[in-house]
């Protein structure tokens, strides 16, 4: 093997045989027929598949060790029928009292009863004038609930369930009596038409904005064609994936859009790559290769880092949100595929004739100066290295360079200012209350809300294990519990203790004042699990718990609370390593964790703004002020730091490649600015884009998903870009590329962006 000389003096080894990402963009294009037919087998054999053997996505999950999960088993051991989940059948008569359809109501309670999984379920009537009121029914009569208890949770049941209980409410609603479905058992019932107009508005925008940024029909195509069948065919997956694990019903939303937005841009990194090399007169089939072998690296690194970012869910020990980090990974691993091999082949199907539609002059990296360029050719060295010298964006770069503090000075008062909102935000769950008033879940909320107080929409089950207390002192205990749970500050009301199945546990319902999204609900439930029951229990053998679905949301929220600073933690932490890695600048790694940190907390701000202050909120849909979902700032910085992370390294990585051609700091920026400005831009409003179109969900986690990532994704492109790292990559001058000789020693080498490809790259290619 001979040796030639690397850009920095040193021998370097003439590596003649292509790199395995070369060779594999290399066939792909030049065997397109092949490829395009299996990526279409592969669509239909998995969409086959998914439709007879594909799972179903719920919210139900258990959070062990908690001590409401403790308390549930406890009471499904000792009480079966009162255990399980509950959810409510609301009726409201306006003309009469629900007593005079009272056959209709007992009608109705008996086919419950038979449905499967049903546990129990008690009708809002007395059994007799004489006994006691239920506490199901209003005071005048016209508002009341079935209660029933499920084995599991409804929304883990197919949707033909309904069918049944629609039937067995049918003799009510003949009867003029309206029937809604509230808690669980109305999130079932919730319309399953999906999100296609979010998802046909981002790919609108996308069409527009590529043929823009890039003129050529053709060229505009292939990213939306590759990012669209990728997405399909990583869905399909998870849903056999999900035949045999629990994913929540936000899942396959989440996946969809993460995979649309890094689909389009991964394909669009490689296309701008691959058309610049073929303006400059290389092959099409040889510039596919190159464009997998340098941009396709890129592609590689960010792919794998937004899913060790996604895995980094996993810390937080709460397997649902493991896997709603999980579910998002399977599209992104559909999406690298599909960029590096899907793309290479329309590409070598495209050819020469990429260009030949077009709606404007096409342009692929920066904006070329022609004299420049023939200067290049001429000379044998690098056409890019003379591209776009004098144009916008390197004019732009110069200013920053003379006044790098003002740049970085202006960044960090925007970021500033939209940060401020996250130092009150207050995570929470969302209540039914919040959804449109076209789900019966909504309009069984307000019934109740109507007839009962918001608090009967969030009943907390207090639960006593008096299993080891001795039968003569079990009076007692409930005496000194009873005067514990009297005149409870919050409770709108707490009912008697009283003993349920076997005798050995003693129950009682606890309604807030307040909504169960309320921070006032919040407060009871801690009251009572931290004071009021154990005070009551004092000096007994006797366990208390707090549970139920709402008692479940707040452990879960108290659990997401203590382990957010580690997902924080460990993610910032792998942002640092990897720049750390892939660049060898222990500065830059450590202004890419910082900057991300900048990013996210002024994205968390614009939703503390919109959704909890109420900004905005009611023009996109959501009725009130509400929490922030416990587990969306996760989702949400594991995920933007993810996507911002394929901006850095598509940017640093066109910086450190003429950093260690020119060892030049401000050249270096304004190149990279220069070379990257327009695919990044363009790749940035796509991706904005297909988050900004959730927005129109009707479901409020995906609205705040959506929001989030759009505006992250925005700032990223703009303030973080744009402002603050050349900046602070100015002021750093060559000073962000040192790495201890002992560091760099141990670190692996990764060549992001092919420099060794371009190396030995004849001519023009170069």
């Amino acid at each position: 093997m001979t040796a030639g000389s690397g850009t920095d003096g040193k021998a370097v080894p003439d590596r003649a045989r292509p790199g395995l990402l070369q060779r594999l963009g290399t066939w792909c294009a030049r065997h397109f027929v092949v490829v395009i037919v299996a990526w279409l087998v592969a669509l239909g054999a998995l969409h086959g598949l998914q439709n007879s053997f594909g799972g179903t996505y719920s919210d139900d999950f258990a959070l062990p060790g908690t001590q409401s999960d403790t308390g549930a088993r406890v009471l499904a051991e000792h009480a079966p029928a009162a255990s399980g989940t509950g959810a409510q059948v609301v009726l409201h008569d306006g003309r009469q009292s629900l007593t005079a359809v009272q056959s209709q109501i007992d009608q109705a309670v008996a086919s419950l009863q038979k449905l499967p999984h049903v546990l129990s379920a008690a009708s809002p009537l007395p059994a007799s004038p004489s006994a006691p009121p239920t506490g199901a029914l209003t005071s005048d009569g016209r508002t009341g609930y079935i209660s029933v208890r499920f084995s599991a949770s409804p929304t883990t049941f197919p949707h033909s369930y309904l069918d049944g209980v629609d039937r067995a409410v049918q003799p009510l609603r003949a009867a003029g009596v309206e029937v809604e479905y509230g808690g669980p058992l109305g999130e079932l019932a919730r319309p399953k038409a999906g999100d296609l107009t979010s998802e046909a508005i981002g790919f609108a925008v996308a069409v527009i904005v590529l043929l823009i940024g890039f003129g050529s029909v053709i060229a505009a195509g292939i990213p939306l064609l590759t990012a669209l069948i990728a997405v399909i065919v990583g869905l399909a997956c998870l849903s056999l994936i999900a035949a045999a694990f629990t994913f929540a019903s936000v899942s396959p939303t989440l996946a969809t859009m993460i995979g649309l937005g890094v689909g389009i841009d991964y394909a669009l990194f490689l296309i701008t790559r691959h058309r610049q090399q073929a303006m400059d007169g290389v092959d099409p089939v040889a510039a596919a290769g190159r464009a997998a072998a340098t941009s396709g690296r890129a592609v590689l690194v960010s792919g794998c880092t937004v899913i060790v970012a996604l895995a980094g869910l996993y810390v937080s020990r709460i397997s649902f949100i493991g896997k709603l980090g999980a579910a998002a990974a399977v599209t992104v691993v559909t999406a690298v595929i599909g960029a590096l091999t899907l793309v290479p082949a329309l590409l070598g199907l495209a050819g020469r004739r990429i260009d030949r539609y077009r709606v404007r002059r096409p342009v692929a990296e920066g904006v070329a100066d022609p004299a420049l360029v023939r200067a290049g050719r001429k000379g044998g060295g690098s056409t890019r290295a003379h591209t776009g010298a004098t144009g916008s964006w390197h004019r732009y770069a110069r200013r920053v360079e003379h006044h790098p503090w003002w740049f970085l000075l202006a960044g960090l008062v925007v970021v500033g200012v939209l940060a401020i909102p996250v130092f009150s935000i207050r995570l929470g769950h969302i209540d039914d209350g919040a959804d449109p008033t076209s789900f019966t879940d909504r309009r069984a909320y307000d019934l109740i809300s109507e007839g009962f107080g918001p608090g009967a929409n969030g009943p907390l089950t207090l639960v006593v294990d008096q299993s080891k207390v001795p039968a003569s002192d079990r009076s007692t205990l409930a005496a000194h519990l009873t005067e514990a749970l009297t005149d409870v500050p919050g409770a709108a009301s707490v009912s008697p203790l009283t003993p349920a199945g076997d005798g050995d546990v003693l129950t009682a319902t606890a309604l807030s004042r307040t909504s169960p999204q309320s921070a006032g609900t919040a407060t009871l439930f801690r009251h009572l699990k931290d004071d009021v029951l154990p005070h009551g229990a004092a000096g007994t053998d006797a366990t208390t718990y707090v549970t139920g679905t709402t008692a479940a949301q707040e452990d879960f929220l108290d659990l997401i609370s203590a382990r957010l600073p580690l997902i924080i933690g460990v993610v910032v932490g792998l942002a640092f390593l990897i720049i750390l890695i892939v660049f060898r600048g222990l500065l830059v790694a450590l202004k890419a964790a910082v900057l991300n940190l900048l990013s996210i907390a002024a994205s968390y701000g614009v939703v503390v703004a919109v959704f909890q202050w109420g900004w905005g909120g009611p023009a996109l849909g959501v009725n009130g002020t509400v929490p922030i979902e416990s587990y969306v700032p996760m989702m949400m910085f594991a995920i933007v730091f993810g996507l911002s992370m394929d901006y850095e390294v598509f940017l640093l990585s066109r910086v450190h490649e003429s950093w260690r051609r020119t060892h030049r700091s401000g050249d270096s920026v304004a190149h990279g600015l220069e070379i990257t400005a327009r695919v990044i831009t363009c790749a940035a409003l796509i991706m904005v884009s297909v988050f900004a179109a959730f927005i129109l969900s009707d479901n409020i986690v995906v609205k705040m998903l959506g929001l989030g990532l759009a505006v992250s994704v925005l700032i990223d492109a703009t303030i973080v870009r744009l402002l603050l790292v050349p900046a602070v990559m100015t002021l750093l001058g060559p000073a962000a590329w040192w790495t201890p000789r002992r560091l760099d020693r141990i670190l692996p080498h990764v060549d992001t962006e092919g420099e060794a490809v371009e190396a030995r790259a004849p001519g023009p290619a170069r």
